[in-house]
């Protein structure tokens, strides 16, 4: 079994981040370990995002979702892994998702104050956070110039990038077709005709209620972007 150590290091935001450093850290900071079951929530959305949350073992299914639960798009986590660290600061720091463990899972919890001192006693730290913001803020604007001028496919990836997280598995949106390509300023005609072409470069699955994400990285690459 892996020692404390060896699964902190694996952890997105700890990553390159030296043994004798990170136990400097772990003296320091105080550290919350929780253990969900199966089918256990372990955040609702809009929960004020007061901790930053690991994934150190098992598996998560997040969920966003909007007001009326018309248009939902969800996807499995699992360790390691970190959930919605962009959310952390800002001036809505409110988790955007509903997350579940689909089997016992054990989380890492960790204060803002004592992540922001994390945050200052290494540059890797403050690396490795800083280019997570980036990537998201990258993959807006390529998500924005999609909807403007892009192709109704890149104007679907861009929905389904934007909200799930690199690592994301077993992504589904699931909503009634007619409200998708009401939704898109599209005819339906054009619109089964996209999904049908992305089902038959084996990009997804789909029926009447809910698409079906057979490779996110295609997405990506419809989106023309590396910013993931």
């Amino acid at each position: 079994m892996n020692s404390m150590y060896e699964i902190l290091m694996e952890l997105p935001l700890f990553k390159g981040v030296s043994r004798y450093k990170l136990s400097e850290v772990v003296g320091t900071t105080k550290f919350h370990f929780l253990k969900y079951l199966a089918d256990e929530t372990v955040v609702n959305a809009g929960d004020p995002c007061t901790h930053i949350v690991f994934i150190i073992s098992g598996k998560l299914r997040v969920t966003i979702a909007n007001s009326n639960n018309r248009f939902k798009v969800s996807q499995t986590l699992e360790a390691p892994n970190v959930l919605s660290p962009e959310f952390l600061f800002g001036r809505a720091p409110f988790y955007p998702c509903s997350a579940v463990a689909l089997e016992p899972t054990s989380i890492l919890q960790i204060s803002k104050a004592d992540y922001t001192k994390i945050l200052n006693t290494d540059e890797i730290f403050l690396f490795n956070f800083l280019n997570i913001l980036s990537r998201n803020a990258q993959k807006a604007v390529d998500g924005i110039l999609a909807i403007t001028t892009g192709s109704l496919e890149e104007r679907i990836a861009f929905w389904i990038i934007s909200l799930t997280q690199p690592g994301g598995t077993d992504i589904a949106l699931t909503c009634k077709q007619r409200d998708l390509y009401s939704l898109f300023g599209v005819q339906r005609t054009s619109f089964i005709a996209t999904l049908d072409s992305l089902k038959e470069r084996d990009i997804i699955e789909y029926d009447a209620n809910e698409i079906r994400i057979k490779s996110r990285q295609a997405l990506l690459d419809i989106l023309h972007t590396t910013a993931d």
